[in-house]
């Protein structure tokens, strides 16, 4: 298959394996370049039987590497860490691989928490279907030996709290009604959406201005968010997006995007609000 074909080909599964493991939109765009340059070099000198196979190899272990490297810049991260908003767009070539609920944000979260194996393992077994022997080929690791970094992994993954059965027109219709009461300063039905025990995430890097630890309870949550929206300007524009698989907002000020907000449900109510307003995090979605 052509140099060109093959990028078509593979561009959409490749990028969603790696945002899935870095949780970084530039960091996935960086290492599927880096991928085919690879695989380029090298099957310019053999035989590459399988294209597929070789190319996920390449890609998997580069995104570990970037992991590893990457390790201490998180342990001083200022704040509290969010993965990069992936805003869904109209053909958007990683669109087919981007299964709703394994780019939550909320999913994306628990997933930093396993170890670089358990992550790949668990992601090309659990939302790829590759087989254990496949797998064995990308991660250079017996069959057996995936397999149990695989349950491991599941183990730890299942133990999060069931996600919602509501529809995604349902939580839009929350998502909307809980920006309109913002806008208009109806608390009551804020409170309403809310789960009591809610919990809201902010992730500004130590760039802007944010919560460095998670804000508990609807009634916080709910105060400081009425704050937010007193400072923003008038010309502050609030859009509805799909952010991360599910119903968000995203605010723009002159025409700047300066946060994207992700929701997560638990039974018919917001139990979690992301907000990302690290610049650095959002300057992929700046026009």
């Amino acid at each position: 298959m052509e140099t060109e074909q093959l990028y078509q080909t593979y561009k959409p599964l490749l990028f969603s394996i790696a945002y899935r493991m870095t949780g970084s939109v530039a960091d996935a765009e960086d290492l599927v370049q880096e991928a085919f340059l690879t695989y380029n070099r090298v099957s310019s000198e053999k035989v590459i039987e399988n294209e597929k196979a070789y190319l996920c190899k390449i890609l998997m272990n580069s995104s570990i590497d970037k992991l590893r490297l990457a390790a201490n810049k998180r342990e001083i991260y200022v704040g509290e860490w969010l993965p990069e908003p992936l805003v869904d767009e109209r053909n958007d070539p990683a669109h087919t691989y981007l299964m709703k609920e394994s780019i939550s944000t909320a999913y994306l979260l628990l997933l930093q928490q396993l170890t670089e194996d358990e992550r790949a393992t668990y992601l090309l077994r659990e939302v790829f279907q590759y087989s254990y022997e496949e797998i064995a080929g990308i991660v250079e690791k017996s069959s057996t030996n995936c397999r149990q970094i695989f349950h491991r992994a599941k183990k730890s993954m299942d133990s999060r709290p069931k996600p919602s059965t509501l529809d995604f027109q349902s939580m839009r219709n929350s998502v909307e009604q809980f920006t309109v009461a913002l806008q208009k300063g109806n608390i009551p039905k804020m409170l309403e959406l809310l789960k009591t025990d809610s919990v809201f995430i902010s992730d500004g890097g130590g760039k802007v201005k944010a919560a460095l630890n998670p804000i508990y309870t609807a009634e916080r949550i709910v105060l400081l968010f009425t704050g937010i929206m007193k400072k923003l300007p008038e010309n502050a524009r609030l859009e509805f997006e799909v952010v991360n698989g599910y119903p968000g907002v995203v605010v723009s000020i002159n025409d700047y995007v300066t946060y994207a907000v992700s929701m997560d449900f638990l039974e018919d109510k917001i139990s979690c609000i992301f907000m990302v307003s690290n610049p650095d995090k959002l300057e992929h979605l700046q026009k």
